[in-house]
């Protein structure tokens, strides 16, 4: 079974790792659902891009990610999930002590509880339909920690963690639940950090790339959107109907150290 015909829904879609995903779930076929919080001219028109170049059905709905309500109520907009894609991140960096309960609240509601409210609102539709896929992109951080990231890492660590309740609670059905696990990938959202970090080190732009922003990463290479999207393609594809419950980095060996 191929995603042909499958529709996705992917939550944080209209850039970087999200919109690199639908793209590449596109491209294999499926129906795909983009989201953010906006509601501008520019989503919609992308969905229709991304329509018209692959030859499937593509829509743009807005839904606030920190809101549960909202969370669920995309699921029920999009009426068919087959392929949901739990996407939608935030960062902050600081001490634990200096750290701002607001950026806590909404780093933890973002990027772990939306993931909750998804799941729990397409997994009934995934049973009527018989059919289903759950993909987490969770991050190398929810696998192993850095000093000044302790929203982000508590909240991926919590994204593996319920991809393997759901995966448990699922084993049984055709529907499978897995965690996509990246290092640095390169969006514009680190492509524009990149001239501020040279001006900070005093390094030229291959430099900070390998010792700072890669400085963890033992391929010394980014990760990209398409091969992250690749791989929920895959996870999505028959050949992985018995992959459940597990993490899949796409790190370049960060968390093998």
């Amino acid at each position: 079974m191929t995603v042909q015909g499958k529709t996705a829904v992917i939550t944080g879609s209209n850039s970087g790792i999200g919109l690199g995903v639908a793209r590449e779930l596109a491209k294999a076929g499926a129906n795909v659902v983009l989201n953010s919080f906006t509601d501008r001219d520019e989503d919609h028109a992308l969905a229709d891009e991304i329509g018209k170049e692959f030859g499937v059905t593509a829509r743009y709905i807005k839904a606030d990610m920190s809101k549960g309500d909202e969370c669920r109520s995309l699921i029920e907009k999009a009426g068919t999930c087959d392929i949901l894609v739990n996407n939608a991140g935030i960062q902050h960096v600081a001490g634990i002590d200096e750290f701002p309960t607001a950026k806590w609240d909404a780093i933890i509601a973002i990027n772990l509880s939306s993931a909750f409210h998804t799941t729990a609102a397409a997994l009934p539709t995934m049973r009527a339909a018989g059919w289903g896929r759950v993909i987490n992109i969770a991050s190398a951080h929810g696998l192993t920690a850095s000093p000044y990231k302790s929203a982000y890492v508590a909240a991926k660590h919590g994204v593996v963690g319920l991809t393997k309740v759901t995966a448990l609670e699922t084993a049984e059905e055709p529907i499978t639940c897995n965690a996509v696990c990246p290092g640095y990938v390169l969006t514009p959202l680190v492509e524009a950090q990149i001239p501020d970090t040279m001006e900070k080190y005093g390094m030229d732009r291959e430099t900070v790339i390998r010792e700072v922003l890669l400085d963890r990463q033992p391929s010394k290479q980014f990760a990209t959107v398409e091969e992250l999207g690749g791989t929920c393609v895959f996870l999505a594809s028959s050949a992985a109907n018995q992959i459940t419950g597990t993490t899949i980095s796409v790190d370049g060996g960060w968390t093998a150290l």
